[in-house]
């Protein structure tokens, strides 16, 4: 069998051809992307060939290709594979080389779950959704600043049907009402391509069983809760929330020795996306939940309401993991967690008659 090991690169690859019985180098070569470099490359090796790759994005082309041509290919991750290996030289054909030896001998560190082309797909709705949401934020920005350089200051009113009128009868010079009305056409479409795109959002997640159980939650709709499980994946790989938590970077980094120990902000080894959109749940899940509502005002006032929002976010992380692995609801949640406290209770004021009997005795 051929063990081929790849640096993908976006204009071309460095491929090293190595076989896994051998041991002999079979072929090394720079594959132009442009032009049948790769279609020809690929399509003349035996099918079964095992192809490694560093973890990187614009490559599911290749994936497509490989899979036509019977080859399998391996994601390994970028970070562990630069951890082993020991050398200061650093090039292309290095690379490839050192992701065939690690393939060779075993050592080639798999990504663990690799989302399938159903769940990318549904990744990009999310993300097309996130970006067309920022850019209408931007437009309604722009749209304050010239009605406050008008002097009217409206705030959430300017959104409404009276704010509308308010900013279309504004008199302005030539330049700043041709973008005022330009701004008012893109909201408009903005606005229906948004409504869209939420329309297929609840679709989805109301088709996915794990998400529907993720928006028991106060404070989790269907953006998040599909984003939550697209994102994770299979939870059984997570072995405890700890792991989910620093997956999506969320936990405090840290440049501890010794007796000295520092902890930082936060990590942000993560996904960035799945970690914004938690953030913003946050602060819907801090008015809706009781617990959380407590906590978080009580953090704001020792701290400040950022480090509260990244606090209710984590929480947010750690209850949906264990929505997901327990596979219960959210009252269930709540009864469970009420139930261990209520066992540490009991256990305690056992412990504390039972030492003040023994000091009676004594």
């Amino acid at each position: 069998m051929l063990i081929i090991g790849c640096d993908f690169h976006p204009s071309g690859q460095q491929v090293f051809c190595l076989d896994s019985e051998s041991g002999e180098v079979v072929k090394e070569q720079w594959l132009k992307h442009e032009g049948d470099e790769v279609e020809v490359f690929y399509a003349g090796l035996p099918a079964g060939a095992e192809v490694g790759v560093e973890t990187s994005g614009n490559m599911l082309w290749f994936e497509r290709k490989l899979a036509k041509f019977g080859h399998r290919l391996r994601i390994g991750d970028a970070a562990r594979i630069s951890a082993l290996d020991q050398r200061k030289q650093k090039h292309d054909r290095r690379s490839a080389e050192h992701i065939a030896m690690l393939m060779a001998n075993q050592l080639f560190p798999d990504l663990r779950w690799v989302p399938t082309l159903e769940e990318r797909d549904q990744r990009q709705l999310l993300l097309h959704r996130h970006k067309l949401v920022r850019m209408r934020a931007q437009v309604m920005n722009q749209l304050q600043h010239i009605a406050m350089n008008q002097g009217k200051q409206q705030k959430r009113k300017l959104w409404s049907r009276e704010g509308r009128k308010l900013l279309e009868s504004l008199v302005l010079e030539p330049w700043t009402a041709r973008r005022r009305d330009d701004l008012l056409d893109l909201l408009d479409k903005f606005d229906a391509q948004c409504a869209d795109l939420d329309r297929e959002v609840e679709k989805a997640a109301g088709a996915n069983a794990q998400a529907c159980l993720l928006r028991q939650h106060p404070g989790i709709g269907p953006v998040i809760s599909l984003a939550y499980v697209l994102t994770l994946g299979d939870v059984s790989r997570f072995r405890h929330s700890r792991q989910v938590v620093s997956y999506l970077g969320l936990n405090p980094s840290e440049a501890s020795s010794g007796e000295r120990r520092k902890l930082g902000s936060i990590s942000k080894q993560g996904n960035s996306f799945l970690r914004w959109l938690l953030v913003q749940g946050a602060q819907s899940a801090a008015h809706k939940d009781a617990e959380l509502k407590r906590q978080y005002l009580r953090l704001a006032a020792r701290k400040n309401k950022s480090i509260a929002k990244l606090m209710v976010a984590r929480k947010l992380a750690v209850r949906m993991f264990w929505m997901l692995k327990t596979q219960s609801g959210y009252s269930e949640l709540l009864r469970m967690r009420g139930s261990s406290s209520h066992s540490v209770v009991a256990k305690t004021e056992d412990l504390s008659e039972r030492s003040a009997s023994q000091q009676a005795q004594s």
